[in-house]
């Protein structure tokens, strides 16, 4: 019998492009907007979210039968907050400049409509293994988005990846690489405005290769 059936499989592959949370179901765009100036930073906030939203639907799973449906949002926010204060405090422990950066954002995990949207979508009306195949699907699919305008926007903007020079030397009178050829950085990539852009860009590719994702 395999792992993961029919069913189980498009849990996970359909939040990559189908029905991927930023570029399809228009929710997370704050944070897409606000730390994806920085590949790294991008990369960490993909990872918080997929364990927040990994684990926080398995135990709301594991308790929606006992969950009286008057204070289900309060339990919810209650689950999320104590695995965002997690995730604070390991950002804290191991990487404290980074989480000086996204400590504002990482709070506002408490508060993102993609995992309260997954826990009251999801997580209230499946078992703990389905709704645990949702909540790193969406949480992946979300992140890749985030990776993806990171990228573009650290290296158009930065020259850099993961802080690392990849284009060239770009201090006057010791031009390397493009910057030898006369390249520039675009400080526009690094204003939060150009996250949309690539957002848009994606969403008219994605619209471009499935015709069915357009709305009449």
């Amino acid at each position: 019998m395999a792992l993961l059936s029919k069913k189980d499989t498009k849990l996970i592959t359909d939040p990559f492009a189908d029905n991927n949370p930023i570029t399809i179901q228009v929710l997370g765009i704050c944070s897409a907007l606000a730390i994806t100036a920085e590949l790294k930073a991008s990369i960490v906030m993909a990872v918080s979210v997929l364990f927040v939203l990994g684990v926080g639907n398995v135990v709301i799973s594991l308790m929606r039968n006992i969950i009286p449906s008057k204070i289900r949002i309060i339990v919810q926010l209650v689950v999320v907050a104590a695995l965002v204060i997690i995730v604070d405090q390991v950002l804290k422990a191991f990487a404290y400049e980074l989480s000086k950066t996204l400590s504002v954002f990482v709070g506002l995990i408490i508060t993102n409509c993609i995992i309260m949207g997954r826990f009251e979508a999801f997580a209230l009306g499946n078992g703990p293994w389905r709704a645990f195949l949702d909540g790193i699907g969406n949480a992946a699919g979300y992140g890749i988005i985030l990776i993806i305008v990171g990228f573009f926007r650290e290296l158009l903007g930065s020259g850099t990846l993961l802080g690392f020079p990849v284009l060239g030397n770009p201090i006057p009178g010791e031009l390397t690489g493009l910057y030898a050829l006369g390249y520039e950085n675009n400080g526009f990539m690094l204003l939060s405005p150009m996250a949309l852009i690539v957002i848009g860009i994606i969403i008219w590719i994605q619209r471009s290769r499935n015709k069915d994702l357009i709305e009449d």
